[in-house]
């Protein structure tokens, strides 16, 4: 999908850069005139690529997400403990990891596309993460934001249902703050053994189809793993051209 020629200039700045330009000097919440506009245009330039409409309401929440970005709040990862890692040549093909039992806010979102129904189900995460929660504040940003899809047996179609889920920060998991938007829900997930691999670039249906098919491959032991149900971690927004990734796959119990 051939994006317009504005988005394709944007694309070639990474997230950082958009996050940054214009934003060395704020304060923590401070707005420079015309600011969110700016920002607010970028993510509907990119979003157009995906057939992706970003509304106008969104421009607080991408202004404020930037702002604290860049300001005294850390962007903390999702904690986990490393059990093994398999590698060739000095490449890390995959590796074996521990989560534990944490509470995460999800939203389960059916679009006509995969990358529609990221994009729409971020940015409803967004908005309970940038105040529209019960705290009424500005809960942090945590990576990465998970999305759990699932695929027929043979890995070769995706269902049209999928879960975004953001991870409560650690000052927020013994009381998670309860969201406005009813379709965000809090959910405690259980400890969870997961097979991972990185990789980069656009999420789209082909593209999560063939590395759920290669990790596959390098695993080469089904009965290790859940077979129908995955997960694509993302380490930058889906508007980001250049994203990080990991595809997920659960250890069977």
């Amino acid at each position: 999908m051939k994006l317009q020629t504005t988005a394709s200039k944007l694309e070639s700045l990474s997230e950082d850069q958009i996050l940054d330009s214009g934003n060395g000097s704020l304060e923590e919440g401070e707005i420079v005139e015309g600011e969110q506009d700016r920002l607010l245009h970028y993510w509907q330039d990119i979003a157009r690529g995906h057939r992706v409409e970003v509304p106008r309401d969104m421009a607080e929440p991408i202004q404020q997400l930037t702002t604290n970005n860049n300001g005294t709040h850390n962007r903390e990862t999702v904690p986990f403990t490393l059990i093994s890692r398999k590698e060739k040549c000095g490449d890390v093909l995959y590796e074996k990891r521990n989560y534990k039992k944490a509470y995460w806010a999800c939203i389960t979102v059916k679009e006509e596309t995969y990358e529609q129904s990221i994009c729409y189900g971020f940015m409803r995460i967004m908005r309970y993460i940038c105040q529209q929660n019960s705290l009424g504040s500005y809960l942090g940003m945590t990576l990465p934001i998970v999305t759990v899809l699932r695929t027929n047996e043979m890995h070769t179609t995706l269902s049209g249902a999928v879960t975004v889920a953001y991870y409560l920060p650690s000052q927020h998991q013994a009381q998670p703050p309860q969201p406005y938007d009813t379709g965000v829900v809090i959910e405690q997930w259980p400890a969870t053994i997961v097979y991972t691999r990185a990789f980069t670039g656009a999420t789209n249906e082909t593209i999560i189809l063939n590395e759920i098919n290669i990790l596959a491959e390098l695993l080469d032991s089904p009965e290790l793993y859940v077979t129908d149900s995955f997960i694509v971690a993302s380490y930058t927004n889906p508007a980001a051209a250049n994203r990080e990734n990991e595809m997920w796959f659960f250890k069977r119990p």
